[in-house]
């Protein structure tokens, strides 16, 4: 038997959400985007392609003066109440900046580089609840899930 190519919500004939996030800086023409886990094109454990996806960042961004390193964290859901139906989709976004070296050993990914707008401190600096607030992720599931209580069948 072959593998099936069918997409998740045929599968299960159940409603799917899908999500994909990443971090846009600006002056990069959005970089590195959806290509976020794969920035430096590193293979490794999660810590050493962070390590390595934070490095080639600060590179890329070496010398660049503060309106230069202004960024967004963004996520989009994608939602699909039924096989047939047409699919639905939120976006929730976090505005900041990337620091010139990591500050903090809280949270993944670039979130020591991270400057949130909102805090005041980078995502690495954050504690879960104080990121979790203003995150990306977490607004773009509170409309799926405001959009849910509002169109959910009765």
């Amino acid at each position: 038997g072959g593998v099936s190519r069918a997409s998740p919500r045929r599968l299960s004939g159940l409603p799917t959400a899908a999500d994909d996030s990443g971090l846009e800086v600006f002056a990069l023409d959005g970089r590195p985007g959806v290509h976020s886990r794969r920035f430096a094109l590193h293979r490794g454990p999660p810590e050493a392609q962070d390590a390595a996806n934070n490095a080639e960042l600060l590179r890329r961004l070496a010398g660049a003066p503060p309106e230069r390193r202004r960024a967004r964290y963004r996520c989009v859901v994608v939602y699909l109440p039924s096989p047939d139906a047409p699919a639905v989709t939120f976006e929730g976004t976090c505005l900041g900046a990337i620091v010139t070296a990591p500050r903090g050993h809280a949270g993944f990914g670039y979130d020591p580089l991270f400057l949130s707008d909102e805090l005041g401190q980078t995502f690495g600096e954050a504690t879960s609840e104080d990121k979790h607030r203003v995150s990306h992720r977490g607004r773009a599931f509170r409309a799926l899930a405001a959009w849910l209580a509002e169109h959910a069948p009765r």
